[in-house]
């Protein structure tokens, strides 16, 4: 029997790493592609983003209640469809979310220091990781003061940009031909159209996926059957409330066009609110934001790579667990050093695409796994996985082309991987 973890997090830490995972940089950071592919369709792409999340969501949870392990999808996969689908969700949440991990630094990195980001970002991965070591309790406590701080500054993002001035700009629901010919530019790089809402939704799906925490870490929550589907319910709700009123706010601020090609659109609301004085607070939320992504990102991940050493799909030494803090020792040196690597060698701050796709395809194998769910495991309405997996297929193929063929590409490395440790092991 594998060393397990001890079950430390009730419904509000859960509910907090949930949060620091979802209202993270994502928030800071993906309303600009996603309004330059949406126009002033934004909204309707935030809602089909939300829908997706619902479904994964409500799939994950009954799973996690049913599975309440270490791993999430990974084990899902295995337990109901097969080991091959465990090992490929795995796989795309291991390689997208290690790199996610590294984007997160750089980014926490150029807020803090531009210039010398690089080093801040390896310094921020090794104290994290560090913190992780000596339980999931402190690194939760952690969480919530970040997460405290950062709804703090949204909703001062929020209050400025529906009460300040937009005399600037046309807004949302202004009608001038300036923005008659934006809403027709359906050929230009603003397609207001339903490629573009689809495409739109699934970049804004990459500040929405962090609920997958929660169920990752399902082996060191409490009365996990209760806790873990009441803290993503509430989790979700709280961030799809504040994704939607930042985005009225923005909206109503800055016309989409002024949106899209923002390189820091929230703080660009509360200059264009007339509240130009805020920005650094700003700079200041999305600074602790993607700290706060970055230590949801390194449990989330080191919790999977737990459960693949445990089935050998990863080195077996991986698996071990400390005696005395009850965590994945080995599992989180070797994801902290893995970002440390990564941060040394390229820079991955524009890794939302890649890492969409890869937690679309993810969630995909999740949904398929609560549609074998009986009713006496606690199975979904059939519509709840049918809808969650056609319409996480269908974001993934409506991403930048980029990031399907890198997606592709790690995928098909993971199978020929798969398959050469499978002849290995039938000799």
């Amino acid at each position: 029997m594998p060393e397990e973890l001890a079950r430390r997090l009730g419904t509000t830490d859960a509910v907090v790493v949930g949060l620091s995972a979802m209202i993270g940089a994502g928030v800071f950071a993906a309303f600009a592609p996603a309004a330059a592919a949406a126009g002033h369709w934004l909204l309707a792409s935030l809602a089909l983003a939300a829908v997706v999340a619902y479904c994964n969501a409500t799939s994950s949870a009954r799973l996690a209640a049913l599975y309440p392990e270490s791993g999430g999808t990974y084990v899902y996969g295995r337990r109901r469809l097969g080991p091959l689908w465990g090992y490929l969700a795995g796989w795309g949440f291991t390689i997208g979310k290690t790199a996610s991990c590294a984007a997160m630094a750089l980014t926490f990195g150029s807020y803090v220091l531009p210039g010398l980001e690089r080093p801040l970002a390896i310094a921020a991965v090794a104290v994290l990781t560090l913190l992780n070591l000596f339980g999931v309790q402190r690194s939760a406590g952690v969480a919530r003061i970040i997460v405290a701080f950062v709804l703090a500054v949204l909703a001062v993002v929020i209050l400025a940009g529906l009460t300040g001035d937009d005399s600037a700009t046309f807004g949302w629901f202004a009608r001038t031909p300036e923005t008659e010919v934006f809403l027709r530019n359906a050929a230009g790089p603003y397609q207001a159209d339903g490629w573009g809402v689809m495409q739109g939704a699934g970049l804004l799906f990459f500040a929405f996926a962090g609920y997958a925490r929660i169920a990752t870490l399902g082996e060191e929550v409490r009365d996990p059957a209760r806790t873990i589907p009441r803290a993503v319910g509430i989790a979700l709700g709280i961030t799809l409330a504040v994704y939607t009123l930042v985005a009225v706010a923005a909206l109503r601020t800055l016309q989409p066009e002024l949106l899209a090609t923002s390189a820091a659109p929230l703080a660009e609301v509360v200059r264009q609110a007339g509240f130009g004085w805020l920005a650094p607070v700003v700079g200041a939320g999305a600074a602790v934001a993607a700290l706060g992504a970055l230590l949801a990102l390194l449990l989330g991940v080191s919790r999977t790579v737990l459960a693949m050493a445990r089935e050998r799909d990863l080195p077996g030494a991986l698996a071990a667990v400390d005696p005395v803090r009850q965590v994945p020792r080995r599992a989180e040196l070797a994801v902290g050093g893995a970002v440390i690597v990564l941060l040394l060698v390229a820079d991955l701050r524009e890794a939302i695409g890649f890492s969409s796709f890869g937690v679309l395809v993810y969630y995909a194998v999740a949904n398929a796994c609560a549609f074998t769910l009986r009713r006496d495991e606690g199975a979904p309405h059939r519509a709840v996985p049918v809808l969650g997996l056609a319409l996480c297929l269908a974001l993934a193929a409506t991403l930048p082309l980029a990031s399907v063929v890198a997606g592709l590409a790690v995928f098909a490395a993971g199978l020929a991987i798969y398959a050469v440790r499978r002849a290995r092991a039938g000799r």
